[in-house]
């Protein structure tokens, strides 16, 4: 048995020892739907021909995960950290920019790669675009990648049966990381910081859902301009809500960090390089078993397997918060939905920004009375705010005012670091200027009998 200080040890050491170094690199993940223009399912013969494609004109990258079909779902480039792979299935690609300390570095290196790969899916009439949900996701296979950790998410995600003990209502989409996408940024935070950061962005994260929201369940949701926040919360990876979304309490120190951590539950490990599902449990629950029934995929079927848990589980620690903390020393924001391409940059400056101007960022929302103090939190808030109709109780004129408010920080910072990264920011100012979104816009659009090929080929423009 492992003692709950154990695992407290551990926890540290994983998530916030790595924080003590001093470095300050942005990192960018972008994923993004494929789309065939037939409306037909995305051909995944077409997909592993321009993966091979991809890899014979970058010479850099390298096969860096094969799945049991013998495709390569992940090609890594060794010089500069660069992934190009496949999220969850080959609906979705994913560009994994390596870190660096600008923005229009990585904006390059994207656009590039972006750019052939979009090309040569339009070759075979398929085409990507920047949007949180796939447009066509009702036309495709909703098929895991044939690999270990795909196959393990997947049956955790199905397995919303086993929990009929629990009060909570599961939506109707476990395959839903198949068809939706994010836009995620990873920003070096040293330990002093780490509390004031992730209690500061949480605040703002009402904000964020009102300038980012871009995942709406076309046919069948036209009024969420954000629908990613619920399929996240209503599966089986919300069963412990302490594991999705939102803190929802201010920490006060590392300890009361510390202590989230502890909260959180864990449902899977591997075994001689094979996962295992099990429940999902509390994590100090889990080390205080002496072994755990679980299931292990074999040869096309799951089988029972008892383990036993060890410290190192810890690495599998998969929580999937707004704000997360890594075991590479960063804070991941992962709220944000994909963006229309050309406005890919703006996740990050938005991020970048912000991040050296807490106390700013502090005061203006202390001071706020045009969301905060009216008896919502800031989980509320964003719920609220990811509809495509604004509250009555919220005055718009304000409620824009604050959100230049908060874009103007940014801006100052990004001014101060003398790169021009501030450029990256001018879509934020024209939502807010015509009280958009690209979530809302979209909705509008197809309210107004535009047809949706036109939005998916507008939203893919780099």
């Amino acid at each position: 048995m492992i003692s709950p200080q154990q695992v407290r040890n551990k926890l540290y050491d994983e998530f916030i020892n790595p924080t003590n170094q001093k470095k300050d690199f942005i990192g960018i993940e972008i994923e993004i739907p494929i789309v065939n223009l037939d409306k037909k399912a995305v051909d995944f013969d077409v997909v592993h021909e321009i993966t091979s494609k991809f890899q014979n004109h970058y010479d850099d990258f390298e096969s860096d995960g094969i799945d049991y079909d013998g495709n390569v779902f992940s090609l890594k480039n060794h010089r500069n950290d660069d992934i190009v792979c496949y999220d969850c299935s080959y609906n979705n690609i994913e560009f994994a920019m390596g870190r660096e300390k600008d923005l229009f570095t990585i904006n390059d290196r994207f656009k590039d790669y972006y750019s052939f790969v979009k090309e040569s899916f339009e070759e075979y009439n398929h085409t990507l675009t920047g949007m949180g949900i796939n447009p066509y996701r009702k036309y495709n296979k909703h098929l895991p990648i044939p690999s270990e950790r795909y196959l393990m998410l997947y049956h955790h995600l199905k397995s919303a049966e086993n929990y009929d003990h629990i009060p909570m209502h599961f939506h109707e989409y476990p395959e839903y990381g198949m068809f939706s996408s994010a836009s995620q940024v990873q920003i070096d935070v040293h330990r002093d910081n780490l509390v004031h950061t992730i209690n500061t962005f949480s605040k703002i994260e009402p904000i964020k859902a009102l300038l980012f929201s871009n995942s709406v369940l076309v046919d069948e949701n036209k009024h969420r301009t954000c629908f990613r926040d619920a399929l996240w919360e209503y599966s089986t990876h919300g069963v412990n809500p302490h594991n999705i979304g939102m803190y929802n309490v201010d920490f006060e120190d590392i300890g009361d960090l510390q202590a989230y951590l502890e909260s959180l539950n864990i449902y899977c490990v591997m075994r001689d390089g094979s996962y295992i599902n099990f429940e999902s449990m509390n994590l100090l629950d889990y080390f205080s078993k002496d072994s755990v029934v679980g299931e292990m995929y074999f040869n096309g079927d799951y089988k029972e397997i008892e383990i036993e848990p060890t410290l190192d589980d810890i690495e599998y620690l998969r929580p999937f918060k707004f704000i997360n903390l890594t075991f590479r020393g960063t804070v991941e924001f992962r709220s944000v939905c994909t963006q229309p391409i050309r406005d890919s940059m703006s996740v990050a400056a938005f991020h970048v920004g912000l991040k050296d101007r807490l106390d700013e960022l502090d005061e203006l929302i202390l001071n706020d009375t045009v969301i905060y103090h009216k008896g919502y939190t800031a989980s509320e808030l964003r719920k609220l705010l990811i509809k495509d109709d604004i509250p009555a109780f919220i005055d718009r004129n304000d409620l824009c005012k604050l959100s230049k408010d908060i874009v103007d920080i940014s801006k100052d910072r990004l001014l101060e670091r003398g790169i021009g990264e501030e450029v990256f920011l001018n879509p934020l100012y024209e939502r807010i200027k015509n009280r958009t979104n690209p979530g809302k816009n979209m909705i509008t659009k197809l309210n107004s009998d535009t047809k949706l090929e036109k939005i998916i080929e507008d939203y893919g423009k780099i």
